[in-house]
C-alpha cells in the first residue's frame, strides 16, 4: 500500500510499505478520511518524544474508515463496519488508571499511521476506544473524534459555568471548538486570533459573541476587559497556541479568582514568567488538560457537535502532498485538510 511515513523532523516520505495483517485481536481498517492536525505540524518541524519513538514510523492520527478484516477473537466488529478509532487506549492498571485518570496512564498505547490506505487497530485501542460511525454521519466528521475528545475533557476540567465571561485565545481548528462548546455551556464567548478566516468562523462555527483581531491590538488586556463585566476580567482565559509569550499573557486577562486554562502546549524545556503576586494574592486559578478521557456521556455530546463541523475542513487533498500540504498549514496557519 502507499503511506506516508515519517524519517525525522522535516523528512516525511510517501512510499510503498506492506499491509499489517491482523492478529487474533486486532482489526484491519481502510482508511476514508484522515484529517491533518496542529499536532501533526508540530511532529514534521521538531519530532514528538511521545508519538513518534522510533523511525522510520507511520504518521497521522486522526481517522476514520471501513472495517476490512478482523482477528478471530475479535467480538463486536465485522468486515463492512464504518468505524473512527481513537489514536490511544489507557492500560486501565497503573497509577493513574487506579485512579480513573485515563488520560494520564503511564503506559498508553498509541497508534500513528493514518496517512496511509490501511492501518491495524491493536488490541487495545479495538477493546477501549474503536467506535462504530452512526448512519448519517461522514467519514470526515467522524476523524473529528479524537481532537473534539481532547477540547470536550478541556471544558469539562475547566468547570466553564452559564454566564460566565470566556476568552479563547488562538482560534485554531482546537480553539475553535473550545468556543462552540462554551457557547453549549451557556457561557458569553470571546475569540481571539489573527487570520481573518478564523476570525469569520469564530462567529459563524463557534457563535462567538465578540472577536478581536489581534492583529489590531499589540496589548490586548484592554480590549479584552472591555468586553467584561464592569472591566473586571475574564472568567475563564483558555490558550490554544501553545507559546511561553502567549501563555504569560493571560495571567493579565482574568478577574481576580479566575481560571487560566493552559490548554496550547509549549515546546519541552520551555519557562515561563509569571507576577507571583498577582497569582497568589488575586486567586489565580492555573490549570492544563491533555489528553481525553471518553465517557458514553461524553460521546453523545461529541456526535452531536460533531454534525456542526465540516466547515473547519479545507478542500481534500492527495496523499502524496502531505509534505506541500503541512508547510502550507505551517506558513499561513490554516484549518484541516482531509
Amino acid at each position: 500500500m502507499k503511506a506516508i511515513r515519517y524519517y525525522a523532523p522535516q523528512d516525511i516520505r510517501y512510499e510503498d510499505v506492506e499491509v499489517k495483517e491482523p492478529d487474533d485481536n486486532e482489526v484491519l481498517v481502510k482508511i476514508k478520511a484522515a484529517l491533518t492536525c496542529g499536532t501533526d505540524i508540530k511532529t514534521y518541524r521538531r519530532g514528538h518524544p511521545v508519538l513518534i519513538k522510533k523511525v522510520p514510523s507511520g504518521f497521522g492520527h486522526e481517522l476514520a474508515g471501513i472495517v476490512e478484516k478482523v482477528g478471530k477473537n475479535v467480538i463486536g466488529f465485522e468486515p463492512g463496519d464504518r468505524v473512527v478509532a481513537a489514536n490511544s487506549a489507557p492500560c486501565g492498571k497503573c497509577f493513574f488508571c487506579r485512579r480513573q485518570e485515563y488520560n494520564l496512564c503511564e503506559n498508553l498505547d498509541l497508534l500513528n499511521g493514518a496517512y496511509a490506505e490501511y492501518i491495524t487497530i491493536p488490541q487495545r485501542i479495538v477493546e477501549k476506544n474503536l467506535l462504530k460511525i452512526p448512519t448519517g454521519l461522514s467519514f470526515e466528521k467522524a476523524a473529528f473524534t479524537e481532537p473534539l475528545a481532547n477540547v470536550v475533557h478541556g471544558v469539562e476540567r475547566t468547570g466553564i459555568k452559564p454566564g460566565q465571561t470566556v476568552g479563547v485565545f488562538g482560534i485554531g481548528p482546537i480553539g475553535l471548538m473550545f468556543v462552540r462548546l462554551a457557547k453549549l455551556k451557556g457561557a458569553r464567548v470571546i475569540a481571539a486570533g489573527r487570520n481573518p478566516l478564523k476570525l469569520e468562523l469564530a462567529r459563524e462555527f463557534g457563535h462567538a459573541d465578540e472577536v478581536i483581531d489581534l492583529k489590531k491590538y499589540r496589548y490586548p488586556e484592554k480590549i479584552f476587559r472591555s468586553f467584561t463585566d464592569e472591566g473586571k476580567g475574564l472568567d475563564v482565559a483558555v490558550e490554544c497556541v501553545g507559546l511561553p509569550e502567549i501563555w504569560e499573557e493571560m495571567f493579565k486577562l482574568v478577574r481576580k479568582g479566575g481560571t487560566v486554562h493552559l490548554f496550547g502546549g509549549c515546546k519541552s524545556g520551555t519557562t515561563v514568567n509569571i507576577d507571583t503576586r498577582r497569582l497568589h494574592y488575586d486567586e489565580i486559578r492555573v490549570m492544563s488538560t491533555i489528553h481525553r478521557s471518553i465517557s458514553g456521556r461524553r460521546l453523545s455530546i461529541l456526535l452531536t457537535v460533531m454534525l456542526m463541523l465540516q466547515n473547519l475542513l479545507r478542500p481534500k487533498c492527495p496523499w502524496k502532498k502531505q509534505k506541500r500540504r503541512l508547510s502550507f498549514m505551517r506558513r499561513v496557519r490554516q484549518l484541516k485538510f482531509c
